[in-house]
């Protein structure tokens, strides 16, 4: 026994010293890269020369707003440690492109962007902002278009397509799994209450196919966006309305060439890339040799937008992007942290107004309760409050949303989802067929509910569809209050129903269309600002050395492996659903449909 015991304590030791060790490499790993990727960045720096060209990369993954960096072993390796590109920081750069005489031109380099269809749309309208006086033009490039390219490339005085590539539209969808089938077999139950007839984020869970309702919202969301971007894409590029979806409905995706593509309209030209570099000369009248192509990151040091914070008038842009959770990392919304920003810049005599981006498929009630609070309270101030919704502002998205005094939206924004919905996991089948058998000791019949491993009774089912209703109930009044409608129109509307921006206008949830830049000059404009004002963004972007390492003390390698090997499928889906319990039982989130346009 003595000798197990020390063997034990000499296994820990070892063990703490090797984690040690391992969070020292890493460490010197993390500064090297780090230092020879700043040292690559100062030898790289551009020079705005008279009729520059700013290329534009549609590749990977455009997020809302630079989050803190991530450790990544395989980028660390690579030396790669770039960061996806951000709307905030393309846009700005069109809008500093279109006033800067040194930029001639924009050149769209067309790779498989990734992005959803109101992101895209607002870099869209960003360049028809860019080419609106007619003075500079706009060319796009691409090996293959994808459906996100495309909409995007559209608006360019000139599209070229590599002889070998094709334009692949064809039309939006998506596709939900539906895992009860899955469950059963496992012996794990998912039991739901909600309130929303639409409200169908739990229906994969307990359903093994979508229902009708749910099917028709998507129909009809599906159908109302991709009418707005066949509309657009059909406008600029002068095509008869029906052509497009004749082109996709008619003649099979694969059977359709660049040739195809450039006799149909799609395309004005098809050449190699190696022949685009002449091509943007000419545009411009230069010279091959002297053609200067800069980055977004070069236009971004020409502009101050948003990094002014000691001004004596500000207006605040406060971002709100990801799922509304309790803790969570830099991709969500932590009430936690969010809440006190909220109050620092209520009480700032600095900040007058403010926008809050909103860009969120919603969360945990709690959380969307107590924003919604401290909002409250930053007009209760005297002080104007905008919201701009980005992609998604849904469900808890829609709940921190509805009571400003203006709500901006894309065209192809998804909002609304109003409904609650409860999912508690009961796992009694599964422990049943592992041989688990679990005892509770309480001093009250209750005491360890909601539990993982016991389904619930009728009276606790009841007071969970009471919890949601008197939550659905809460929702309802904030939305006619805020939106100022009946409560009676606002359940109408509601159940949990998604809607796109230009129907939400239609039924009061928007006041208009407009952009994050038209939502701040509202609010200046209400405000009674003029120009000597700054604008200033919230929260600050705060990563450090520490955000990239690894919880090197929380690793269980061994497990984890051992875990694997031995095929143990049912405890992997016991964590899964143990995961799922540990958060906020009661979720006002829409369904996860979200439509994006990947290659």
């Amino acid at each position: 026994m003595l000798k197990k015991f020390f063997m034990n304590t000499l296994s820990s030791f070892m063990g703490a010293w090797l984690a040690l060790v391992l969070f020292c490499v890493v460490a010197v790993l993390v500064g090297i890269g780090v230092v020879s990727k700043l040292g690559s960045a100062v030898g790289k720096s551009q020079e705005i020369k008279r009729e520059s060209v700013l290329v534009i990369d549609l590749n990977g993954p455009i997020i809302e707003r630079e989050i803190p960096t991530e450790f990544d072993y395989v980028s660390l390796l690579k030396g790669d440690l770039e960061r996806p590109a951000t709307l905030t920081s393309l846009l700005t750069a069109i809008g500093e492109a279109k006033v800067n005489d040194n930029i001639s031109a924009i050149y769209l380099k067309c790779g498989g962007v990734q992005a959803a269809p109101a992101t895209l749309n607002a870099l869209r309208d960003a360049l028809i902002d860019f080419r609106e006086d007619g003075e500079k033009d706009i060319i796009a490039y691409g090996d293959s278009y994808g459906m996100g390219d495309y909409f995007v490339a559209s608006v360019a005085d000139k599209i070229y397509l590599n002889p070998a590539g094709q334009v692949e539209l064809k039309g939006l969808g998506g596709t939900n799994m539906f895992l009860k089938g899955l469950f059963d077999k496992l012996g794990v139950e998912f039991q739901v209450v909600k309130v929303g007839t639409y409200k169908s984020a739990v229906e994969p869970y307990i359903n093994t196919e979508m229902s009708a309702p749910a099917r028709a919202q998507l129909d009809t969301l599906y159908g109302n966006m991709w009418r707005y971007i066949t509309d657009n894409i059909r406008v600029d590029r002068k095509m008869i309305k029906d052509d497009i979806d004749s082109l996709i409905n008619n003649d099979f995706i694969f059977i359709r060439d660049a040739a195809y593509d450039k006799a149909h309209g799609l395309v004005d030209e098809l050449c190699y890339e190696s022949s685009m570099d002449t091509i943007v000369a000419d545009m411009i009248g230069k010279e091959v040799k002297k053609l200067n192509y800069v980055s977004p990151s070069a236009l971004l040091s020409q502009t101050d937008w948003g990094s002014a914070y000691a001004a004596n008038k500000k207006i605040a842009v406060l971002y709100a992007t990801g799922e509304i959770v309790d803790g969570g990392g830099a991709a969500t919304i932590n009430y936690e942290k969010l809440v006190p920003q909220i109050m620092k810049l209520a009480d700032d005599k600095t900040v007058l107004g403010m926008v809050l981006r909103v860009n969120s498929p919603g969360g945990a009630v709690f959380g969307s309760e107590q924003i919604g609070q401290a909002l409250d309270a930053f007009q209760s101030r005297g002080k104007t409050l905008a919201v701009s919704m980005g992609d998604y502002a849904a469900s808890g998205g829609y709940w921190i949303s509805c009571c400003a005094d203006r709500i901006f939206a894309d065209p192809l924004t998804i909002t609304g989802s109003i409904g609650i919905f409860g999912l508690i996991p009961n796992a009694k089948g599964l422990m049943d067929k592992i041989g688990v058998n679990p005892q509770t000791v309480s001093t009250n019949p209750d005491a360890a509910f909601p539990s993982l491993y016991y389904p619930m009774n009728g009276k606790q089912k009841d007071a969970m569809q009471k919890y949601v209703e008197s939550g659905y109930d809460k929702f309802v009044a904030r939305v006619a209050r805020g939106r100022k409608m009946p409560e009676s129109k606002v359940r109408l509307i509601g159940e949990g129903r998604v809607w796109d921006a230009m129907k939400a206008i239609e039924i009061g949830l928007v006041d208009e269309q407009g952009s994050l830049y038209e939502a701040v000059d509202w609010v200046a404009e209400r405000e009674e600002l003029s120009d000597s004002y700054d604008v200033a963004v919230y929260p600050s972007i705060e990563s450090t050395m520490w955000d990239m390492l690894p919880e090197l003390a929380n690793m269980d390698i061994h497990g984890s492996v051992a875990g694997l090997l031995d095929g143990g499928y049912e405890r992997y889906m016991l964590k899964f659903a143990e995961s799922v319990l540990k958060q906020k039982p009661i979720q006002a989130r829409m369904p996860y449909m979200f439509v994006e346009f990947t290659r």
